[in-house]
């Protein structure tokens, strides 16, 4: 069987914000077409890392790499991966005062200098595949927060990433909205794209995942595939968490 190219390799990574130290020492490897999901209480690091893969955050120290590539944070290097790992977040971050359509052209317009047609029509191949075509002229303030959040997930594909990262994307969604988001997700996974999920979702994790990672105050506490991590863990850690949420 082929060996699967590495996507992510994190080594050693740490980050404080003051005195507080958030990620402790985290290695991870993470494969192509493989969907890893981070799970563990609010506080444990899980955001910060990810935040650290796409340099919203700059880790003090250890090393990143993205297809064998070490980032450095000069702004060249940051743009550039930007452009080949998409980042959807909790709270949707679209523009107000542009139309669904505009949203979706604008970083491929602006950033990757595509042509207004060209990114018009990938732009609405992406709204008809998360389910937003009849959605291309309206404003965000229109939109349920499942629709926003699936419109923030067809910008972040508009430009093309190798990798997707997904920091609680239905963390701040109604209940009854968080299924719709959670299909479009599942259809992206089963497409082979390489996505590193943050989330509360349990059912997401065990279903989706190739992998699980536990996390707790700023460390990997234990790594596995979604029915050992959910029916056989390891750690007590990992059994206490999951027993006071499943």
């Amino acid at each position: 069987m082929l060996e699967k190219k590495e996507m992510i390799r994190v080594e050693n990574v740490n980050k404080s914000f003051g005195t507080l130290h958030v990620l402790k020492n985290i290695n991870l490897v993470v494969h192509e077409s493989e969907v890893v999901c981070l799970i563990g209480a609010s506080g444990s690091g899980k955001s910060t890392l990810l935040r650290c893969l796409n340099f919203l955050e700059i880790k003090e120290s250890g090393e990143i790499f993205i297809k064998d590539k070490k980032i450095d944070s000069n702004i060249h290097d940051l743009n550039e991966i930007r452009q080949r790992v998409g980042m959807v977040f909790q709270h949707f971050n679209l523009f107000p005062h542009m139309t669904v359509l505009q949203n979706v052209i604008e970083a491929p317009t602006h950033v990757k200098k595509i042509p207004k047609q060209e990114a018009i029509e990938q732009a609405s191949e992406l709204l008809r595949k998360v389910g937003l075509s009849d959605k291309e002229n309206v404003y965000p303030s229109k939109l349920s927060g499942g629709q926003k959040q699936r419109v923030a997930i067809a910008r972040a594909l508009a430009m093309k990433p190798e990798i997707m990262l997904f920091d609680e994307p239905t963390s701040a969604l109604d209940p009854e909205l968080v299924g719709e988001v959670l299909t479009t997700m599942k259809q992206l996974a089963n497409e082979g794209m390489t996505m590193v999920v943050v989330t509360h979702e349990m059912g997401f994790a065990r279903e989706v995942a190739d992998r699980v990672i536990y996390m707790h105050d700023g460390k990997i506490v234990e790594v596995g595939r979604p029915k050992d991590i959910f029916e056989n863990p390891k750690e007590q850690r990992t059994r206490d968490f999951l027993n006071s949420i499943l």
